[in-house]
């Protein structure tokens, strides 16, 4: 019940706004204002339990005990490396942010490229924090997890080596914003060392809530200029990297380029030049320096013909770190892009290049809805299930005016078990069906692998390793099926799905409502059961009632002597549970018309059991029991599929005849029960599927 209780608590704390920026979830449950006014009570300043500053803090390999870099490492508050340590001097910039001793330049490039968005920033740096009024050496900070924001606590404890920090640091040596934050980030992701393997687009998106996508350069698309001209119009985050191909190369190339580092995008612009038109693209190297000499670099000819205005404009000539490039020179050079698509909330502007926005989760469960990829079609489409409608094309799309489309953006995130830990990940994808005409608006059927053979080509991401699997689309008009999977069959993992379009779209899951139509003989049917009755007098003799022992013995009797059913028979426990369902006078027996109906009820139980064991092996396997289920009249949402799989299953994820038969009885027992407490039309006419799906799921355990 504590667990339930805490689900329900947790539920309407999310209905109130619980995970939104301004009412970020406490990561491992800190309060920083309670714990700063502890501090400022007692006079003390804050030394943070959950993330200590010791060994266990830093690292497990490069960082751990008796390791190389861990000698010398020393514990420092601000105030005693600098006399007046300040929070940040004259605003964020990007000089607060140079790369010390850890190989994360991952996210710095993207957490340089905030400093530039002052409102975007904010949300990750809160404002009125000081190392003067009010200081109790504790600071904090928020970050995107999984579809919510954390709010992460720190003390300043920092680490050093003699008079200098060993991680992140400020040109403005006596700033200390941005190291802070880096041990923040550090504390969310388990240990500094865990910040040296990342990918620029987790940043971003932990960052700003946003949705990223990755093209290889090697093969980009066509229109892949227009797409960061419209990115960086949207306020998206972009970043870029060359990758090595084999680790004797050289580490940087003979134009200045850093490989295996991280570089931020901060511009596109298309400029006048001899009569024409150049695509140039404007980035920066965290590490402040080290930049590009090739055309257009800040020192080339090329810029001596660009009208002296737009040369200002464009700023091209500063030692920073930051460059242009022309986008051709800078496809040859690079070998990656990653943009980050803003969610609603975190941009400012009212323009239109908004983000339509959907959040759903989910996860796969061995033997339920972990079905695997379309290389397995007899289980793939028990995957989760998600309908989409596309109604209202882009502004600016280039199909024909018959055949407007919508940008879509499609990312499916695995929930790692340990933060920045691939030990024990998955490689998930999905795919993107268009839904004929004549199967639109049927969202309340998760449909079967029958659908496949529509010959419909889907649209499918590509199958990674990564913590999120993404991909623009351009999709005509029309409805949608989003199946996110695991690559494999029978691989466990929680998910969450976001679909970023450029208009507003429906979506909605497949399958979660709850419709139970249990078999009810008709007056026809009852009087056409001599059979039954002659069955029934044999074991009740002078008795008017049957008790559950004489129904198991019937039962049983008549099970033997089907020999297309292979079954050990049905048990007491099950048989009471059929007395329970048809006993209506409270007697704990059967009447010969109660026990004509449980007779009618259970040949269409075993029909359906019959007709979903394939190998007639006396079992129906757990990706058949939904629709084992539905056809013996019980259409349930996935969570009350998965309780009767947790409940009624074996080991091996199969129902046995007696466990299916047990698990129709308890539905259809729920059934009477909904109906008999008045719930059946509040159920029917809920809006919220989930809320029916919840209601069911609890009168069923």
């Amino acid at each position: 019940m504590a667990a339930v209780a805490a689900k329900v608590a947790k539920d309407r704390a999310i209905a109130e706004g619980l995970g939104t920026n301004e009412n970020p979830v406490k990561f491992l449950g800190q309060d920083y204002e309670e714990l700063r006014a502890k501090c400022l009570a007692s006079k003390t300043l804050f030394r943070d339990d959950k993330f200590p500053a010791d060994d266990s803090s830093l690292g497990f390999k490069n960082l751990a005990p008796n390791s190389h870099q861990y000698e010398g490492i020393e514990w420092k508050r601000p105030s005693e490396i600098w006399e007046e340590p300040q929070f940040i001097i004259d605003g964020a910039t990007y000089a607060d942010i140079r790369q010390g001793q850890l190989g994360n330049c991952w996210f710095l490039a993207p957490f340089a490229s905030l400093t530039l968005k002052p409102e975007l920033l904010a949300r990750v740096v809160p404002k009125k924090q000081s190392f003067e009024k009010d200081y109790a050496g504790i600071f904090h900070f928020k970050f995107w997890q999984y579809g919510e924001w954390v709010e992460v606590v720190v003390d300043d404890l920092l680490p050093t080596k003699g008079e200098y920090l060993e991680f992140l640091y400020s040109d403005v040596g006596n700033e200390f914003w941005s190291a802070l934050l880096e041990k923040a980030y550090a504390k969310l992701n388990g240990s500094y060392e865990a910040l040296t393997g990342g990918t620029l687009n987790e940043a971003m998106e932990d960052f700003t809530g946003g949705i990223s996508e990755i093209y290889d350069l090697k093969n980009a698309p066509d229109d892949l200029y227009q797409i960061m001209l419209k990115a960086t119009k949207a306020e998206s985050l972009l970043g870029c990297s060359i990758n090595k191909t084999n680790p004797n190369e050289s580490d940087t190339t003979s134009q200045g380029l850093a490989k295996d580092h991280a570089y931020s995008i901060t511009g596109a612009e298309q400029v006048p030049y001899k009569g024409k038109n150049v695509q140039l693209v404007r980035m920066r190297n965290p590490w402040g320096d080290s930049e590009w000499n090739g055309p257009w670099s800040d020192e080339s000819s090329e810029w001596n013909d660009v009208d002296p205005k737009v040369r200002e404009a464009l700023n091209h000539k500063a030692d920073d770190g930051e460059f242009w490039m022309e986008y051709s020179d800078w496809v040859k050079e690079f070998t990656q892009l990653d943009i980050c698509n803003l969610h609603p909330d975190s941009l400012t502007s009212n323009e239109q290049h908004k983000w339509s926005t959907t959040m759903f989760n989910g996860n796969w469960i061995r033997g339920s809805t972990a079905g695997g990829s379309l290389d397995y079609p007899e289980t793939f489409w028990e995957n989760p299930q998600f309908w989409m409608r596309l109604t209202d094309p882009d502004h600016d799309h280039d199909g024909p005016t018959d055949d407007p489309c919508c940008t879509v953006i499609v990312g499916l995130m695995q929930k790692f078990a340990q933060k920045r830990s691939r030990d024990n990940t998955s490689t998930i994808g999905y795919a993107v069906f268009r839904v004929p005409e004549e199967m639109q608006n049927k969202t309340d059927i998760h449909l079967s692998k029958d659908f496949q053979m529509t010959g419909l080509q889907p649209h499918s991401s590509r199958f990674t390793n990564m913590r999120e699997a993404s991909k623009r689309m351009t999709l005509p008009v029309g409805d949608y099926l989003i199946v996110p999977s695991t690559l494999e069959p029978l691989k466990p993992g929680d998910f969450l799905l976001r679909i970023f379009s450029e208009q507003s779209a429906v979506t909605l899951e497949v399958g979660n409502a709850v419709k139970v139509d249990p078999f009810e003989p008709q007056d026809s049917e009852l009087a056409m059961t001599k059979q039954i009755k002659d069955v029934f007098q044999k074991v009740a003799g002078d008795k008017d009632e049957v008790t559950a022992k004489d129904i198991q013995t019937i039962l049983n009797e008549h099970l033997s002597k089907n020999p297309d059913l292979k079954s050990n028979g049905l048990t007491l426990d099950t048989c009471r549970e059929m007395v329970s369902l048809m006993d209506m006078d409270g007697t704990k027996t059967l009447s010969l018309t109660e026990f004509k109906i449980l007779w009618l009820k259970l040949q269409k139980y075993i029909n359906s059991f019959m007709k979903n064991d394939d190998d007639k092996s006396g079992h129906v396997h757990a990706f058949e029991i939904r629709f084992a289920l539905r056809d013996a009249g019980f259409t349930v949402a996935t969570k009350v599929q998965q309780a009767i799989l947790q409940r009624y299953s074996e080991n091996d994820m199969i129902l046995d005849f007696d466990s299916f038969i047990s698990s129709l009885i308890r539905l259809d027992t729920l059934m009477m029960a909904v109906r008999y407490t008045g719930l059946e039309d509040d159920v029917a006419n809920s809006k919220d599927s989930s809320q029916s799906c919840s209601r069911y799921f609890k009168l069923l355990y």
